[in-house]
């Protein structure tokens, strides 16, 4: 197994929020787990792991902090329950299923968030008027972060 496979599963480990991953090709086993907000640990074969730790230990380094985000507006935020894709609408050509300023109900469709191919309805977990879309369409969510503001 290349250096350049190992590097795509450590990416892909850590953009999908999955814990572990665990390959075999022929005789070569390589296991990646991610562990709390640790970078991921990379356990090889003894014939990979010379190979595979020189190459992984710059993939596995963590990014440099970021600016603290500023602080929230007033409002009740509804947050991401997954990571994946932000989709205002069902389908490309369709309207948004809510616009700013729009009165929305507890359970009404607010959008789509795109997971493993697979679409999931985020309903609005309370009534109010929409403040804020805080995110844009087609872009990486993550869990927990704030998508839209209700009042």
């Amino acid at each position: 197994m290349d250096l350049r496979k190992l590097k795509k599963l450590i990416d892909l480990v850590q953009e999908s929020g999955i814990g572990e991953i665990e390959i075999t090709e022929g005789e070569e086993k390589v296991r990646i787990s991610r562990q709390g907000t640790a970078p991921p640990m990379l356990m090889a074969a003894p014939a990979m792991q010379a190979m595979a730790m020189p190459g992984a230990a710059p993939a596995a380094a963590p990014a440099p902090a970021a600016a603290p985000p500023p602080p929230e507006p007033k409002g009740h935020a509804l947050k991401s329950p997954m990571v994946g894709t932000f989709y205002r609408a069902p389908s490309p050509g369709a309207p948004s299923f809510v616009e700013v300023g729009q009165s929305v109900s507890k359970g009404q469709t607010l959008c789509i968030i795109e997971a493993m191919k697979l679409l999931n309805e985020i309903e609005s977990d309370v009534a109010g008027t929409v403040k804020a879309i805080l995110v844009e369409n087609g872009q990486p969510v993550e869990y927990g972060q704030p998508l839209f503001l209700i009042e």
